[in-house]
């Protein structure tokens, strides 16, 4: 079964090579997309039962005995988020070939989405901080590239925020490499936990402190988010699905493991509760500020990773459970919202509330896609996102944490406001002049997330029961490092 876990991430790039020597083969490079992103689906469906059943699977690449090799690691935690994700990008492809059409910007498209799917999968499977690092760039350097898919001089001068914030983070991420390496002398995650409680511990914080930062800018937590709202609504309706339901939650993943790997404590966290509420309250407000769908749902995209790091500063099972959750729920969720959004435009030309409306009486099957995606999104019962947030409500009340949930509560609320302005200017009024009509094949594409965002919700029990064995598992330490040093 470990062999599942070098081909995750190299089928899909041997697929994205593929298709630049298949040329301009559409249908070629179709194929080709499709096939190595239900691969890597496949794998990690396939790693997540294993791991479940039996704990982490672990390869040494190369036959290199950690921690001198490449480790890749599947435990329930990087499997749960992996097969969401691979289940959103087999979903957006669909999309995208049903949106793209033929022209010769979108020829090198199923390459790009490939090499993204690879570096996804590696960041969320490798065992030691700089192939992480390599995972990052090779997802950076296909987003830097899917932003700019028909866009023009303005659209792409909206994008250099995220090209410079993205690039110092990278070089910050290498620092932290080299000052890791020279503390400790390794970059196993592994071998690390064991190794940083045997340095001064001023060099052990400072080095949690720099990881949280540069792994903060990636996940879009509060001060650091500024690149992420100008950033995303110039893409294509999938480039901008994909990046907001993916990119910022491999961050959130990779600030889950390695505060509960490397720097493991006892009770909640006053740091990581403090800027998860300020997350949420900088990213609502920012939402509620916007009259844009797709900007709107770009600050809910920070505000809802405060509800994740919520869940992670309580440093409990119960805590962990709901982050897990809140991170299965709101992947779904977000690419649904961005690919209606994608709708909308198609349908009325733009995605600004005051040119917008009566989509409801013209185009009723847009709103049916909108309204479970958004009511989950604001934690509307019985919707999934009302699961997770109950979830962490109920631990913040158990710990005596009641500012985080006050705050948590509010945000709610706020964010519901902000789903309702979405729904009285688009959906309601008069009808807006119609600017094209989107095909049965991105509508089908959508509706495919929204049914398995319902499903979140239907199997919800067994996914909490899923998640809590997981943030067990995180909150143990030893099963991670004994599967990885000890040989899996």
């Amino acid at each position: 079964m470990s062999w599942l876990l070098p081909s995750a991430i190299a089928v899909p790039l041997l697929a994205a090579g593929l298709t630049v020597l298949v040329g301009r083969r559409l249908a070629a490079q179709r194929v080709l997309a499709a096939t190595g992103v239900t691969f890597t689906l496949g794998a990690a469906i396939a790693l997540l039962v294993q791991a479940d059943r039996g704990g982490p699977v672990v390869a040494q690449v190369g036959g290199w005995a950690a921690p001198a090799g490449i480790t890749l690691v599947a435990d329930r935690f990087s499997a749960i988020v992996l097969t969401v994700s691979a289940a959103m990008l087999v979903a957006v492809l669909a999309y995208a070939v049903g949106q793209l059409g033929r022209d010769a910007l979108d020829w090198w498209f199923h390459a790009k989405y490939l090499v993204l799917t690879a570096g996804v999968a590696m960041s969320l499977l490798t065992g030691d901080l700089f192939n992480l690092f390599v995972g990052f760039e090779m997802m950076l350097i296909a987003s830097y590239v899917l932003l700019t898919v028909r866009t023009g001089p303005s659209q792409v001068r909206s994008t250099v925020s995220y090209v410079v914030i993205n690039l110092v983070a990278s070089a910050l991420f290498l620092v932290l490499i080299a000052f890791t390496y020279g503390a400790t002398g390794t970059v196993n995650l592994a071998d690390l936990a064991g190794r940083l409680s045997e340095i001064d511990p001023a060099v052990s914080e400072g080095l949690g402190l720099l990881m949280l930062v540069v792994f903060g800018i990636k996940a879009g937590l509060f001060p650091l988010f500024m690149w992420l709202p100008d950033s995303y609504p110039t893409a294509p309706a999938p480039v901008t699905a994909i990046f907001a339901g993916l990119l910022t939650k491999v961050g959130v993943f990779v600030i889950i493991r390695t505060q509960t790997l490397l720097f493991p404590s006892e009770g909640p966290s006053t740091l990581l509760l403090f800027v998860a509420g300020a997350t949420m309250v900088v990213g609502v407000l920012g939402a509620i500020a916007q009259n844009d769908v797709k900007r709107i749902l770009s600050f809910h995209i920070i505000s809802q990773i405060g509800y994740m790091i919520m869940g992670l500063g309580f440093l409990s099972v119960a805590g962990l459970t709901a982050a897990i959750l809140y991170i299965t729920h709101h992947i779904v969720v977000k690419t649904g919202l961005f690919l209606v959004g994608g709708l909308v435009e198609t349908e009325q030309g733009t995605g600004a509330l005051h040119r917008t409306g009566g989509l409801l009486h013209r185009r009723p099957i847009v709103a049916v896609l909108f309204l479970p995606l958004a009511l989950s999104l604001a934690g509307i019962p019985p919707f999934s996102g009302f699961v997770a947030k109950l979830a962490l409500v109920q631990e913040g009340v158990a710990l005596g944490r009641g500012v985080i949930v006050a705050v948590s509560l509010a945000v709610g609320l706020l964010t519901l406001f902000s789903m309702t302005k979405i729904w009285s200017a688009t959906f309601w009024g008069e009808p807006a002049e119609s600017a094209g009509r989107a095909g049965s094949g991105v509508l089908a594409a959508t509706a495919v997330v929204v049914a398995t965002s319902l499903a979140v919700t239907v199997f919800a029990q067994p996914l909490i029961e899923l998640s809590a064995r997981a943030a067990t598992e995180l909150l143990d330490p030893a099963i991670y490092i004994t599967a990885v040093l000890g040989g899996g």
